[in-house]
């Protein structure tokens, strides 16, 4: 994707607006130098972003040898161009093991569910995109529609510690939700008959139900998971105020609405200006 570099001292100058539920920086700071930028986002002199794999709101690949694709690594990517350093993915098979790894400083930045628990933990700019929540129901399934699925001894597979997982135990009152290690294992839970239905986004759920021949996304939406970009806590003011900055004028650039159109991502909508 192509850079667009911006003024620093003018766009950094704007009041900035974060999620609801976490800190904002002092309107009265003053912007940060492209050097500072860099020194607080990519202290180790590269930005490393970390990516939940087969999430095409993460990052996914078709084959070994295709071109990666996925709203987080092209932000990501662009990210680490317009703060002057090298961009390098560093890849996890779930959301739970990308967050417990950022305890030991293992990434920069994350595209990830919003929640005020996890507000509590890392830093988060605004809202870059809105997902919807689905199911995914396999073939000959006796389900065909959304008010189905919460009835007793349905069994729902989602991915534990996700934000799937927090929505779908919050809201189902009958069904019984079966927690796997990874939005593949939730999908295996279902293709082996452990479960009836996948609970997820349905970003992930149209990307996984090619490999289930048969199955299908159902109509309708049980909810809306907020997504923003997260960073460690202890980056500091400068970290903060830039990348927060940065996902704004991504939006309103049109880079994120690039960004999920060159992934293909179904049941997502780029979030409002702040």
């Amino acid at each position: 994707m192509r850079a667009t570099y911006w003024l620093m001292t003018a766009v950094l100058g704007l009041a900035i607006a974060g999620c609801g539920g976490t800190d904002t920086a002092p309107s009265s700071s003053p912007a940060p130098t492209a050097v500072e930028a860099r020194q607080a986002l990519a202290p180790t002199g590269k930005l490393r972003v970390a990516l939940q794999l087969a999430n095409p709101l993460n990052v996914t690949q078709a084959t070994p040898s295709a071109e990666m694709t996925g709203v987080g690594f092209d932000l990501g990517k662009e990210l680490a161009q317009r703060l002057g350093v090298s961009f390098e993915p560093v890849f996890y098979p779930s959301v739970g093991a990308l967050l417990d790894s950022s305890q030991s400083a293992a990434w920069d930045v994350a595209f990830v569910g919003f929640s005020a628990a996890r507000a509590q933990q890392w830093d988060f700019t605004a809202l870059h995109v809105e997902v919807d929540f689905g199911y995914l129901i396999p073939a000959g399934s006796s389900i065909s529609t959304m008010d189905q699925v919460d009835r007793t001894a349905v069994r729902i597979a989602v991915q534990q510690n996700s934000g799937p997982d927090t929505f779908f135990t919050g809201t189902l009152r009958n069904a019984v939700v079966i927690r796997a290690s990874s939005n593949p294992a939730a999908l295996e839970a279902v293709a082996s008959g452990a479960a009836d239905v996948m609970g997820s986004i349905k970003p992930v759920l149209f990307e996984l139900s090619s490999q289930l021949p048969g199955s299908r996304v159902l109509d309708g939406r049980p909810g809306i998971d907020p997504h923003a970009m997260a960073m460690p806590k202890g980056r500091g003011d400068v970290a903060v105020t830039y990348a927060r900055q940065y996902i704004e004028n991504a939006k309103a650039e049109g880079r994120v609405q690039a960004a999920i159109d060159r992934a293909g991502v179904g049941g997502v909508v780029v979030a409002k200006l702040q």
